[in-house]
Formats: structure tokens, C-alpha cells, sequence
């Protein structure tokens, strides 16, 4: 299961491959030149969108989350380390992210957004509107 993707360009991930991975981890263990990001799910049923994103490590203080024309925006602040320890590895990394997801306006009833934390999934839950929902089966009676 894959919580967290890296971004990386191909050059790195050539290098990486050729090296038996984790070639551009400096000597603190994190990656530089790439960027973490949570990997996200996104459902859709018939009354809604629902936005899992896996950000285990972090408070729901720590999110923030924006709607503004029809773009979505997921983000935290990066936390620095308050330890002092020496890491021969290290993979946890809770630096600061950006996701960012169209909306479409039409669909979404973006006063009803709402979301939840709970045991490292942040949900964000998106209604959709009454309009686009589907209607039962109607049965017309011919006269």
C-alpha cells in the first residue's frame, strides 16, 4: 500500500533505479529535490464525491482547505523535527503538501462541503447538487 508518492523527474528516477533507489536522499534522509505528496482516493456515488487523502502523523489543525473557483485546495504546513537524532534512514517525512482538485460547480453543492480526520485519512465529503442526482424509474401509465 502506497501512502506517499514522490515526484520526481526522470532523470532522477533513472538514476535511482540504476543506484538501487533512494540516490538523491541527503544526509538528513529526506529527498532532495522531490516532493512528497499524500496519495489520494476519490469516490463518487450518487449523492456524492468523497476525497480520502492519506496524511497519517498530522493534527486536523494542521490542514488547510480552500474552495475558490471551483478549485479545491488540500494543504498543511511542513513540521520541522524537534529531535536531534541521527538517522541512518529515514522515510517518515511530514513536510508540508499542496493538492489541488477541479470542482465542477455545476454538480457540487459547495455550501455543503464538509470534512473529517480520523486515523490519518482526511476526508472531504462533496454533495452534489439535488439536480444532478439520479431519479428513481418512473413508470408512465399509458391511456
Amino acid at each position: 500500500m502506497t501512502l506517499v508518492k514522490r515526484t520526481n523527474s526522470n532523470i532522477e528516477s533513472l538514476v535511482n533505479n540504476l543506484m538501487g533507489g533512494d540516490f538523491f536522499m541527503n544526509q538528513h534522509g529526506m529527498y532532495s529535490g522531490q516532493k512528497s505528496i499524500p496519495a489520494v482516493n476519490i469516490i463518487e456515488n450518487d449523492d456524492q464525491y468523497l476525497i480520502e487523502l492519506a496524511a497519517a502523523g498530522l493534527k486536523k489543525e494542521d490542514f488547510n482547505i480552500e474552495l475558490n473557483n471551483g478549485r479545491l485546495t488540500i494543504s498543511a504546513e511542513g513540521k520541522e523535527a524537534e529531535d536531534k537524532v541521527t538517522y541512518r534512514q529515514r522515510e517518515f517525512n511530514y513536510a508540508g503538501f499542496t493538492r489541488t482538485f477541479g470542482v465542477p460547480k455545476q454538480k457540487v453543492d459547495d455550501a455543503a462541503i464538509g470534512a473529517s480526520y480520523e486515523n490519518g485519512v482526511l476526508r472531504v465529503n462533496l454533495p452534489k447538487r439535488e439536480e444532478v442526482k439520479p431519479k428513481p424509474v418512473r413508470k408512465v401509465e399509458v391511456a
